[in-house]
């Protein structure tokens, strides 16, 4: 609408705006707005599901239209996808798999379904066009360099291959010239998401490979897991390559060991998409967790506090559990708590901590 007015006229309509905004305080307009349309949102980032298709048995394809908040996104880096069930705003990180020059805006979020996973399960047996979910910036830093590489292998495994295949899109719709090799490792053939998309996508570019490799069954161009035969075979220049994997643990593991090895770990980057092992001592945990907002209070078990406030009946918001998404942050008015992490101690008094990786050592109060 703006667009619509003359040039003179759109500074006064800004005025306008900030002027509503600040009278409409302290909701905002943006808590007005939605009760008409959640997509009129001005400051918050929404994506509306326009379509829904299921590439396999225990996964989930969204399409969604974003709106006017969103500024795009680079390949390789995930967003916080936001639903709420049960009237509890749920938060978990996911990676675009569409190219970030995708042409009509649109952005595309396969979800696999874990089994144990609340939001996964309710997107893969919910969503439907007109469903509207909470977005945030993009995030991450696992992308692609700004003067791309002139050999480029990928290596994915499973639900991992979303953030590479945004990048091997991306490198398409650049019309990149350099050499790029795509290794995908699944249990079967019926497991492989965007199957026809990627095997379209290497008969258009001609320096383009794609390679299946299936770990439970025939009819890959590879069989089994990561080998340094594997390797060999597909892309025998990777040490003057540069390597992006994302996939399950022992992929990732296999993978690092093997780079390592040849002094190559610079050259691999890589993407987590699986929680980290925690280091815990819980035979050895002492004091008592307060949290201060809600009144609970419970001995401490040394399990991280995201784990302690859900014993405690608490439902503080979270994403990934894993210490990337930052959804569990709060303020830690109190007491010492461990980076379950890296081991750092830390005892300063109200600051910001994350919840599901930081464990209490001794009496510690959160503002929770």
């Amino acid at each position: 609408m703006a667009a619509l007015l003359p040039r003179r006229a759109r500074p006064r309509m800004r005025r306008l705006a900030s002027l509503a905004e600040a009278l409409l305080t302290p909701h905002g307009m943006d808590r007005y707005l939605e009760l008409i349309d959640p997509m009129l949102v001005r400051r918050e980032i929404r994506g509306v599901v326009t379509e829904v298709r299921h590439q396999t048995a225990d996964t989930v394809t969204l399409t969604l239209r974003t709106s006017r908040a969103w500024g795009g996104f680079t390949a390789g880096q995930y967003v916080r996808v936001s639903v709420d069930i049960d009237g509890v705003r749920r938060t978990r990180c996911y990676s675009p798999a569409n190219s970030q020059h995708r042409s009509d805006g649109l952005l595309e979020l396969t979800v696999k379904a874990d089994p144990q996973g609340l939001v996964s399960r309710h997107l893969h047996e919910n969503a439907a066009p007109g469903m509207v979910l909470g977005l945030s910036r993009p995030d991450g830093g696992f992308t692609l360099p700004e003067r791309r590489p002139r050999r480029v292998l990928m290596i994915s495994g499973g639900s991992g291959i979303t953030p590479v295949l945004s990048m091997l899109r991306t490198l398409a719709d650049e019309r990149h010239v350099g050499r790029i090799t795509f290794l995908h490792y699944a249990n079967t053939a019926e497991d492989v998401l965007y199957r026809d998309e990627l095997a379209d996508l290497a008969a258009r570019h001609p320096a383009v490979r794609v390679v299946f490799a299936y770990t439970h069954a025939r009819g890959g161009e590879l069989r089994g897991f990561f080998s340094a035969e594997h390797l060999e075979a597909v892309a025998p220049w990777y040490r003057e390559a540069e390597t992006y994997l994302c996939g399950p643990t022992p992929l990732m593991d296999s993978v690092r060991e093997l780079f390592g090895a040849d002094g190559l770990s610079e050259r691999l980057h890589t993407e987590e998409f699986a929680p980290p092992v925690l280091e815990l001592d819980t035979e050895n945990a002492t004091g008592q967790v307060r949290f201060t907002h809600s009144g609970r209070e419970i001995t401490n078990t040394g399990r991280p506090l995201l784990e302690q406030a859900e014993e405690a009946g608490l439902r503080p918001e979270h994403g990934c559990r894993m210490g990337i998404c930052f959804s569990c942050t709060k303020v830690k008015t109190t007491g010492c708590v461990r980076n379950a992490k890296t081991g750092a101690l830390s005892t300063e008094e109200n600051e910001e901590i994350q919840l599901c990786i930081s464990v209490p050592v001794g009496d510690v109060e959160i503002n929770c």
